[in-house]
């Protein structure tokens, strides 16, 4: 019995220690990809590829026309979303009152302020009068490409490339 409990000790501790060193490690920071113009696309469309990094396609954009954030691309995120942080330095600064819209994020169920963006720009692409939403740093871990841009150009998904069209 002492042998099975030394055992299951082990196993735990060893745990642990992986479960520190992964949180530590870049495993848990999103990588973003390298936007490169498609060289197949019509001679009239601007366009990009967005390589996959371990499954989840990340990119730069630059919010109306002021700095790039990383963005996580999201086919399930109904608008755009950014962290209040990111927020704060485009210069969006909500007030209390104004995180009226409701939202359930992995880390549960919240509230966040709607704007709208200018513009939207990833690589050659530019997206203007965008919704997105404002939310709480400790909600969100990574600001959210959403549909409000997604619906808004051509995209198609293969072999680990997703190619944006506009």
């Amino acid at each position: 019995m002492l042998r099975i409990l030394f055992v299951a000790a082990l196993i735990v501790v060893a745990g642990s220690l992986f479960g520190v060193r992964l949180i530590q490690s870049d495993l848990m920071t999103p990588r973003v990809a390298v936007v490169t113009p498609k060289p197949k696309l019509a001679a009239d469309s601007r366009g990009v590829v967005i390589t996959s990094r371990d499954g989840h396609y990340a990119t730069e954009a630059r919010v109306d026309g002021r700095d790039d954030i990383t963005f996580m691309v999201d086919t399930g995120a109904t608008q755009i979303a950014i962290r209040e942080s990111d927020a704060a330095r485009l210069g969006y600064r909500p007030s209390a009152s104004d995180y009226v819209v409701k939202i359930s994020t992995a880390n549960g169920e919240g509230r966040a302020a709607s704007v709208e963006l200018s513009s939207v720009e990833v690589g050659d692409i530019v997206v203007r009068d965008v919704r997105a939403l404002i939310v709480p740093d400790d909600a969100l871990t990574v600001n959210l490409l959403g549909m409000s841009f997604l619906s808004r150009v051509r995209w198609t998904q293969e072999r680990g490339e997703l190619v944006l069209e506009q």
